[in-house]
């Protein structure tokens, strides 16, 4: 008998958002729809100004729809208070971003702990994961440097260990890599699938390069303020 296929980590039901400049009202999310598994991988296709952003705010609970439900592990998170939901965002999401945003007064190993400090962890069992991590991405020779004393790749992998330091199910990236030269960016890409597979986080990548998005497990493309699943097109080779 076949297993049943894993529930959703996070899900995105009819999510709809729009804003007012002046007397103008702009609709950016039009019932945008999709749910992320365990261990996934999935693409976030769209031109500037489709939303993307925005999705990936209101996914990670900073922004609220104006209709629609964001279901992270089972718990329908509108119907949360505020304090509620920040405390599932810093319990079930992860946020990796095109700058790091590490804090510059704080060593690589530190910028990890802190957001397990926060959730309660000791400071052993936080230091003790934050090692694991950084070991995992390469910089277990770096970890008492600061920031300013790694690289661009370096720093955004410490950013990456911090994301998935209080094990999320939910990882969101806006950009991830586009602020490295092509061969940093394709170390860290690595790193960050591998990372993604063996801690089983749903994850949901915003990016314009599209020779990334093709090795993820599947891509969506917002436009017109929905997602849409896009299909792997393989092309055929003639043959006389």
């Amino acid at each position: 008998m076949d297993s049943p296929r894993a529930q959703p980590q996070l899900r995105l039901e009819r999510i709809e958002r729009g804003y007012t400049q002046g007397n103008r009202r702009i609709e950016v999310l039009r019932g945008a729809s999709a749910s992320f598994f365990p261990g996934e991988t999935v693409a976030l296709l769209g031109p500037s100004g489709a939303g993307k952003s925005t999705l990936l705010h209101i996914a990670g609970l900073l922004e609220r729809p104006d209709k629609g439900a964001v279901v992270i592990n089972g718990v329908d998170c509108g119907k949360l208070t505020d304090s509620e939901q920040t405390r599932m965002r810093r319990m079930e999401v992860g946020f990796v971003y095109q700058f790091h945003h590490l804090l510059p007064e704080f060593s690589a190993l530190e910028n990890v702990v802190l957001p397990q400090l926060i959730l309660g962890l000791t400071r052993d069992k936080a230091e003790e994961r934050a090692r694991e991590l950084l070991r995992s991405l390469g910089l277990d020779q770096r970890w008492d440097h600061r920031p300013a004393q790694l690289s661009g790749g370096e720093q955004q992998r410490v950013a990456i260990a911090r994301a998935v330091a209080n094990e999320p199910k939910v990882l969101l990236a806006d950009e991830p890599t586009g602020n490295l030269d092509p061969p940093t960016a394709e170390r860290v890409f690595e790193q960050l699938l591998k990372l993604i597979k063996t801690s089983g986080v749903a994850a949901v990548v915003a990016t314009h390069n599209l020779d990334l998005a093709a090795r993820m497990d599947r891509t969506l493309r917002l436009a017109d303020g929905v997602l849409i699943e896009e299909e792997v097109v393989v092309a055929e080779v003639a043959t006389d």
